[in-house]
């Protein structure tokens, strides 16, 4: 199995204040792996500085066996990483097909029919709705959208920022479920997801953060049953 994603020692300050304290985790090729933690724990900044929207005071990010360490965001694009924000983040008055499209900006214009079908395969909900104004989709077909705009550039790693954020329940478990369908369709997934029962259900592994600190780690399942993971995270 190769290494698709190798962070070592990761350190980022937001001016003084030291958010990611010497983060280090890797993903495999065909996994997903999981970040989880409470509110503030370094979650999204870990993953926005892996994305290249945040710089790194310290440490090494590999992408595929090459250091992406401090690469502008959208050259990481390039090389077959997308990130799908937390918030979704749509185009509020362009249509479904002209988001999606917007994530193909990196792909010759030969190849993008072929995306946007592959994309309305897993989201029948946006062919359906392919000429409607984005903003006028409801949560979860913003973030389906959102999802399916990330998959536009054929990213050889998908990154996930709390995508049930603000969902109801019946969505939460559409969402996770179609994540796992784009796992076993061949998509690596780093996931960011402050609901850890449902991110630990389907991750190959996970690592739980707590104020910029890995604390602990394992395979999804081990986490689940993991006594101090439960009463800290799943509430019980």
């Amino acid at each position: 199995m190769s290494k698709v994603l190798k962070v070592e020692d990761l350190h980022v300050y937001y001016g003084s204040i030291h958010a990611i304290k010497g983060v280090s985790f890797e993903v495999n090729e065909g996994e997903i792996v999981t970040l989880i933690g409470a509110n503030g724990a370094g979650k999204s900044t870990t993953l926005n500085t892996v994305a290249g929207l945040l710089k790194p005071a310290k440490g090494s990010i590999e992408f595929k066996g090459e250091s992406i360490t401090g690469i502008e965001a959208h050259k990481l694009v390039k090389k077959g990483m997308s990130l799908c924000p937390e918030g979704r983040r749509i185009f509020q008055e362009l249509t479904v097909k002209e988001n999606l499209e917007m994530g193909a900006y990196s792909r010759p214009t030969a190849e993008i029919a072929a995306s946007l079908d592959m994309v309305y395969e897993q989201f029948p909900r946006l062919k359906e709705r392919y000429k409607q104004i984005a903003g006028t989709l409801s949560g979860g077909e913003q973030q389906m959208l959102a999802m399916g705009r990330s998959l536009m550039s054929k990213p050889d790693l998908m990154m996930l920022d709390e995508p049930s954020m603000g969902l109801a329940p019946i969505l939460v478990e559409q969402i996770f479920e179609i994540i796992s369908t784009l796992n076993k369709n061949g998509t690596t997934i780093l996931l960011v997801e402050q609901n850890a029962q449902m991110a630990l259900s389907i991750a190959s592994r996970a690592y739980v953060l707590e104020t910029g600190r890995i604390v602990t780690s394992g395979t999804g399942e081990k986490l689940l049953k993991d006594d101090s993971v439960r009463k800290a995270y799943l509430g019980g």
